[in-house]
C-alpha cells in the first residue's frame, strides 16, 4: 500500500482531532490514569451544567449524582464499559454513558467516556404515555354520566357502581337484555384505578367454544389449523392491568368455565397449545340475563365459578320498574339523535310521553332508544317536537290488553306442545320483523343467545 499523497504533520493531526472533539454533539469527558478530569468538550458542559474550569482537575466522581463512575471501572478493569444509566450533577439529567480505556504503547493513560442525554427521550415517552391515557379516556364507548335516571332503584345501582370502582373485586352484573349492562361495566372501569388501561368487551354468546377459548387465552403457533405464525396474544393478555367484560357469561361451555376459574384463582392463563403459564392482572366484570343459580342447579354452570364471579353482584332493574326515568332517558336520546342525524328536535309531546309511560318495555332501555330513533326518522325536517303520530306501533303488556286468540274447531285440536311452538314461532317472527331483521337485537330482546335464535329460526323456517 503506497503512502498518501498529502503529508500531515503531528501538529495538523492534533488540530484536526481537537476540532472534531469540540464539534461533536455527544458529550465527552477524559480522565488520566489517576481518574482526574483532564479534558471535556462543550457538549459535556451543556449536558452537565458544569463549566470547563469547574471540572478540570476534579476526580471522576465529581459529576455523578447517582450511579457508578464508568471512568473508575475502566481504570480498574482495563476493559470498556457498555451503555450504563447515570444521573449527573448539577443538571440532574439522566444519561446513558459508555467508556473505554486509553492505552498508548501498551500503557494505560486514562479513560474516555461518551454521554448521551436521555431526558429528551424520557419527556417524549412520558408525553406519549399521557396521550395514550387521554386517548383511552376519549374512546370509552360509555361514560359514568351516561347512566341516566333519578329513580330510587337506579340511584342504588349508581351507588353500587361507585363502590365497585374502588375495589378490585370481580363483579357480576345481572339484568334483562337491553338494560345496558355494558354501560355499567364501562362506568366501573372508568371510575377505577385501571381507567387508563384497556377495557375489553367479549360477547361470549357470539363465539363458538373453540374460538372463544383461543380469543380469551391466545394460542401458540401450529396449535390448530389456521393458527397464525408466531401465535397470538389472547384478550386476557391484552387486558393486562385493565378490565375485561365478559358479556353473556352463561353461554360459555364447562371446559372454558374451568379455564376461567383458573384465571380468577391463580391470576394466570395458558395459551392454547402451550404448557407455560402467563401471569395477568385483569379485573373481571361478567354479565348475564340468565338465572345462574338455576343453571348451577341444572349442572350447566360451575358452582365454584358462580361464587367467584358473584363476589360483588349488582342487579340492574328493568325499565318497567323505573318508568319515572323515561322522561330523562327520552331527553338524552333526543340529544344523541340530534347529533347523529343532524336534526333539531327540542321536546316530546305530553300525549307521546304518556304512550311511552304506559308501555311495559320488554326490550328495556335499548327498545326505548330504538323507538326514539325511529320516531325522529319519521318526522319531517321542519318538525321540532315528537308527537304520538311519530311513534312506531307499541305492543302493551297490560293485563287489560285484548289478546288475539285462535279458536280451534274440534278437528283442529292438537297437543299443547304444538300450540306453544306455534306461538313461539309467531312471536319470534314478529320480533324479527319489528327489529328490521336484526338477529343480534332480536336475540337480546327475546333474552336468548344468538346461537339459540339461529336454531329456532331454522326450526320454524323464519327467514
Amino acid at each position: 500500500m503506497g503512502k498518501p499523497d498529502v503529508e500531515i504533520n503531528s501538529l495538523d493531526y492534533q488540530g484536526m482531532l481537537q476540532a472534531v472533539f469540540l464539534a461533536t454533539q455527544d458529550a465527552i469527558s477524559v480522565v488520566n490514569e489517576k481518574g482526574v478530569h483532564i479534558l471535556v468538550n462543550p457538549a459535556y458542559t451543556k449536558i452537565t451544567g458544569l463549566e470547563y474550569d469547574d471540572v478540570l482537575g476534579k476526580n471522576a466522581l465529581y459529576d455523578i449524582e447517582e450511579g457508578e463512575s464508568l471512568h473508575m471501572k475502566v481504570l480498574s478493569t482495563k476493559k470498556p464499559v457498555e451503555n450504563t444509566k447515570l444521573k449527573i450533577r448539577p443538571s440532574g439529567k439522566t444519561v446513558v454513558a459508555q467508556a473505554a480505556p486509553i492505552i498508548v504503547n501498551g500503557v494505560m493513560k486514562g479513560s474516555v467516556a461518551v454521554l448521551h442525554d436521555m431526558s429528551g427521550i424520557k419527556d417524549l415517552t412520558d408525553k406519549l404515555e399521557e396521550a395514550e391515557k387521554k386517548l383511552r379516556a376519549l374512546t370509552y364507548k360509555y361514560k359514568p354520566e351516561d347512566i341516566i335516571g333519578q329513580s330510587a332503584s337506579i340511584k342504588e345501582v349508581k351507588n353500587m357502581i361507585e363502590k365497585a370502582a374502588k375495589v378490585p373485586a370481580t363483579v357480576l352484573l345481572r339484568g334483562e337484555s337491553g338494560t345496558g349492562k355494558e354501560l355499567f361495566a364501562n362506568s366501573i372501569h372508568a371510575q377505577s384505578s385501571r381507567k387508563y388501561n384497556n377495557f375489553i368487551r367479549v360477547n361470549c354468546a357470539a363465539l363458538s367454544d373453540s374460538l372463544l377459548e383461543s380469543e380469551l387465552f391466545g394460542y401458540e403457533e401450529g396449535s390448530f389449523t389456521g393458527a397464525l405464525k408466531g401465535g397470538r396474544k389472547g384478550l386476557f393478555e391484552e387486558a393486562d392491568k385493565g378490565t375485561i367484560f365478559l358479556d353473556e357469561i352463561s353461554e360459555i361451555s364447562m371446559n372454558t368455565q374451568a379455564k376461567l376459574l383458573r384465571v380468577l384463582q391463580e391470576k394466570e392463563i395458558m395459551r392454547v397449545g402451550s404448557n407455560k403459564t402467563i401471569s395477568v392482572d385483569v379485573r373481571v366484570i361478567a354479565a348475564t340475563n340468565a338465572d345462574l343459580i338455576k343453571s348451577v342447579e341444572e349442572g350447566k354452570f360451575r358452582e365454584d365459578l358462580f361464587y367467584r364471579l358473584s363476589i360483588l353482584p349488582i342487579f340492574i332493574p328493568p325499565l318497567r320498574e323505573r318508568k319515572e326515568d323515561i322522561p330523562l332517558l327520552v331527553k338524552s336520546f333526543i340529544v344523541k339523535f340530534n347529533d347523529e342525524y343532524g336534526r333539531n328536535i327540542v321536546d316530546i309531546s305530553e300525549e307521546a310521553l304518556n304512550i311511552l309511560m304506559s308501555h311495559d318495555w320488554p326490550g328495556n332501555v335499548r327498545e326505548l332508544e330504538n323507538v326514539i330513533g325511529r320516531s325522529i326518522i319519521n318526522m319531517n325536517i321542519n318538525e321540532k317536537m315528537i308527537q304520538a303520530v311519530h311513534l312506531p306501533h307499541l305492543y302493551s303488556n297490560k293485563k287489560t290488553q285484548t289478546m288475539n286468540c285462535v279458536v280451534y274447531k274440534d278437528e283442529e285440536l292438537t297437543s299443547l306442545n304444538n300450540v306453544l311452538e306455534k306461538a313461539e314461532a309467531e312471536y319470534i317472527r314478529n320480533a324479527y320483523f319489528k327489529l328490521e331483521n336484526n338477529k343480534t337485537e332480536t336475540a337480546r330482546l327475546l333474552g336468548i343467545s344468538i346461537r339459540s335464535l339461529y336454531y329456532k329460526m331454522e326450526k320454524y323456517g323464519i327467514e
